[in-house]
């Protein structure tokens, strides 16, 4: 074997050895593979152009349409015609899964949770009831009760009324604002144990008008708190 051959021989090992290493590395094709993801796929399909003027845009993924009966739960908290049955039946359109009743039982849920959570300075709690800008607000209020050394002990009594007032759609999100009446007992003690607000030994009525929302496109069935206003 000549040189020349000998030359051609080492560069053909190496070639052999480099492929087995990039094989052993990256793996091997099964034809079952997911295809890459690309974040910009669905804007340039968005930029794309048909017919050379009308500009294709994505469309959110296919929903079953809205039944009579399920548009029709919308009666039952408000009145035909108003604004809030128009909201709960443009919501409804939207997202055929919302039901307005099961939405105001969860929300009552959802406010115990949240009541109890920030007298208990519970932020983990909070981080997935609330939006961001609401949990920064929350998570502000108990950084400066900890700072002074204040503590809270508060009892949740129960929900006397909670009643839809408002409902939207804005977009894609969903907003429903719901009035909600309370009885708590709750007080906040300073470092050396005097009570510095509320009553421990009362029970309180709270009044709120707390806002709800949810995008309808996403997968997460969750609704977070956006807005709140006490009522005197």
């Amino acid at each position: 074997m000549g040189s020349f051959d000998l030359i051609t021989f080492l560069f053909f090992v190496a070639a052999v050895i480099v492929f087995l290493q990039l094989r052993s590395v990256l793996g091997r094709r099964t034809g079952h593979e997911r295809p890459p993801f690309d974040p910009y796929a669905g804007r340039r399909q968005a930029a794309e152009k048909a017919d050379g003027n009308v500009v294709a845009l994505p469309r959110p993924p296919d929903r079953v349409a809205a039944t009579p009966e399920a548009l029709d739960a919308a009666n039952a908290h408000a009145k035909p015609g108003t604004p809030l049955n128009e909201g709960l039946r443009a919501i409804i359109a939207a997202d055929p899964s919302f039901d307005p009743k099961k939405f105001v039982d969860g929300a009552k849920m959802a406010y115990e949770m949240i009541v109890t959570a920030f007298g208990q300075g519970d932020r983990k709690a909070l981080k997935d009831l609330l939006s961001r800008d609401v949990y920064d607000g929350f998570v502000a209020a108990i950084n400066e009760r900890e700072s002074k050394g204040e503590t809270v002990k508060s009892s949740f009594v129960g929900i006397d009324k909670a009643d839809l007032v408002k409902a939207e759609m804005k977009g894609t999100d969903a907003f429903v604002t719901m009035r909600i009446v309370s009885q708590l007992i709750s007080a906040t003690y300073d470092k050396a144990g005097k009570v510095v607000d509320g009553n421990a030994e009362e029970v309180g009525e709270v009044n709120d008008v707390w806002t709800f929302s949810r995008d309808t496109r996403s997968r997460d069935p969750n609704w977070k708190l956006i807005a709140t206003e006490s009522e005197d």
